[in-house]
């Protein structure tokens, strides 16, 4: 059990509130506390500054916060509750607020578009923001019209989908999605992508095949590149599947391009997981991964982009 709160950042929008219903859950799977965040609006932040300046007794010492009361009543009378509940009103920008309060969060989550911007926007700029510079994992929780389902995502139906670079992907990316899969009592379907030149026959949107690791047996039918992408998988999961002998794993290795194969994935999967900078940049790199920004843009369910942690924040989440 975590004793770092799952932390739902919220505006009042409908997005926002479908995030803090996806947290609301987490929090109890985990068995933590839920904090609920929302940046104050900036007339409600220069109220306050303009009253503390004049020293004005007779004004309210707060600016009514209209998304807590809402917030406070569809809690009330909603489904089952972690523990403990906080509701914090911050002030600054939405970025900053939201990186300096996750540095304590087990994870932060977020509806993919809030009040401004416009309409069409797959992601919002806050979102993406705070998905590029949180120091923990942030999930970020897609609007309405992009949550759909079909038959092309079958085989990830309920599953936590992990996207695995073998040589580069951070043990943190493994130690959520496997952490995420058990607490749901599901599997972990991982997803790689292997370089190939392409051939005239090649079905481009063909469905991927999953393979659990028994069946990498030396005289399969997969292609050499393939067959080597599995094996890698296979012995760095390793550790992970020890730590959680609980989760089945299944792996799939895919021509080309990852980053299409997790959007369709995300159409059925509970999670779809993914790392959020090659490891050679640094930590607080303003640059996203590609596969990492392409999920983030065009996935159909909850992406978590995670980063890599420093040692004594990933202890303190566990």
């Amino acid at each position: 059990m975590s004793t770092a709160p799952v932390i739902a950042a919220v505006d009042g929008s409908d997005h926002s509130l479908g995030a803090l219903e996806w947290a609301r859950a987490a929090a109890l799977r985990h068995g933590t506390e839920l904090l609920i965040a929302h940046v104050l609006p900036d007339h409600a932040q220069l109220y306050a500054g303009r009253r503390a300046a004049l020293h004005d007794a007779q004004q309210p010492e707060e600016f009514a916060d209209p998304v807590a009361d809402r917030i406070r009543a569809l809690l009330g009378g909603g489904p089952g509750l972690p523990e403990g509940v906080r509701y914090e009103s911050l002030e600054g920008s939405v970025p900053e607020a939201l990186r300096v309060i996750g540095a304590e969060a087990l994870m932060l989550v977020m509806g993919s578009r809030g009040r401004g911007g416009f309409a069409s926007l797959l992601l919002g700029s806050n979102s993406r923001a705070v998905a590029t510079t949180a120091p923990c994992p942030v999930v970020v929780v897609p609007h309405a019209e992009r949550k759909v389902t079909d038959a092309s995502a079958e085989e990830s139906a309920g599953k936590v989908v992990l996207g695995l670079h073998a040589a580069e992907t951070p043990d943190d990316v493994l130690a959520f999605a496997f952490t995420e899969a058990s607490v749901r009592g599901t599997t972990v379907q991982v997803v790689s992508a292997y370089a190939v030149p392409p051939a005239p026959t090649m079905v481009v949107d063909s469905p991927f095949v999953v393979i659990p690791p028994e069946g990498l047996a030396d005289d399969g039918d997969a292609v050499p590149a393939e067959r080597e992408m599995l094996r890698s998988q296979t012995e760095r999961l390793a550790p992970f599947r020890a730590r959680h002998p609980d989760v089945p794993v299944e792996q799939a290795s895919v021509p080309g391009d990852a980053a299409g194969r997790l959007v369709t994935a995300s159409r059925s999967a509970e999670l779809v997981v993914v790392g959020r900078h090659h490891p050679r940049r640094g930590a607080m790199s303003l640059l996203i991964g590609s596969v990492a920004n392409a999920v983030l843009q065009h996935a159909h369910g909850p992406v978590a982009v995670v980063p890599a942690l420093p040692d004594d924040a990933a202890a303190a989440r566990t």
